[in-house]
C-alpha cells in the first residue's frame, strides 16, 4: 500500500511561499500599479489558476504576502529594556512602511479596503490586530516587571503607540523619524511610569 500523500502537500506549501516571495519581489520592482494576478503568475512561471486556487483576489494575495514579511521580519525583541525594544521596533517598522515593497503595497491595500468591508475586516484581523497584539504583549511584560504603572490601560496604550505611527505614514506628510519615535515613546512611558 502506498504512503500518505505528504510530499504533494509539502510541494503545495513550497509553491505558496514562492508565490508570496514573487509577489513581494514584483511589488518592489513595479509598485502596486504594475501588479496583477497575471503578472505574478507569469513571473512565477505558473498558470493563473495556480494563484487563484490559493487567493481569490489580488488584495488577498498582497495581504498574505505582507503578513508573511511583517510576522517574520518585524517581531519585537525582548532585551529587558522596554524603551530600547519599542524604539528598535518602531524604527524598523517606519523604514518598512516607507520603503518598497511593504510601503506602497500597504497603502494600496488600505485604499482598497475602504470600499471593501471584507478586505477591511481581513486587514484588521490579520495585520493591524497582530501589530497591536505584539505591542500589547511587549508592554504587558514590561508592566509585570514594574516598568509601567500597574493601572495602565495596556490595550489603549498599544493602540496609541501603533496608531500614531500608522497615522503619520498613511494620512500625514510628517515623517516617522527618530525625533517622532523618541517623542512618542517618551510621551507614553513618562505618563505611565510606575509611581515611586
Amino acid at each position: 500500500m502506498s504512503a500518505t500523500p505528504a510530499a504533494p502537500r509539502r510541494r503545495g506549501a513550497v509553491r505558496t511561499e514562492e508565490l508570496l516571495q514573487t509577489t513581494l519581489d514584483l511589488a518592489a520592482e513595479v509598485g502596486y500599479a504594475g501588479l496583477s494576478i497575471e503578472a505574478i503568475s507569469r513571473r512565477a512561471g505558473v498558470g493563473k489558476h495556480t494563484v487563484y486556487r490559493r487567493w481569490p483576489s489580488l488584495p488577498a494575495l498582497l495581504l498574505d504576502a505582507l503578513s508573511r514579511v511583517w510576522q517574520s521580519d518585524l517581531d519585537y525583541r525582548d532585551t529587558g529594556d522596554l524603551r530600547a525594544d519599542l524604539r528598535e521596533q518602531f524604527v524598523r517598522s517606519g523604514t518598512a512602511l516607507a520603503s518598497p515593497p511593504i510601503g506602497p503595497v500597504y497603502r494600496a491595500i488600505i485604499a482598497e479596503a475602504q470600499a471593501d468591508e471584507t478586505l477591511r475586516a481581513a486587514l484588521h484581523e490579520r495585520f493591524l490586530a497582530n501589530v497591536e497584539k505584539s505591542t500589547l504583549a511587549r508592554i504587558t511584560r514590561a508592566r509585570q516587571r514594574g516598568e509601567l504603572a500597574p493601572d495602565l490601560n495596556l490595550e489603549f496604550a498599544a493602540e496609541v503607540l501603533c496608531g500614531t505611527l500608522y497615522y503619520r505614514h498613511l494620512l500625514s506628510t510628517r515623517p516617522v523619524d527618530d525625533e517622532a519615535i523618541d517623542a512618542l515613546i517618551d510621551l507614553v512611558l513618562t505618563a505611565h511610569a510606575p509611581r515611586r
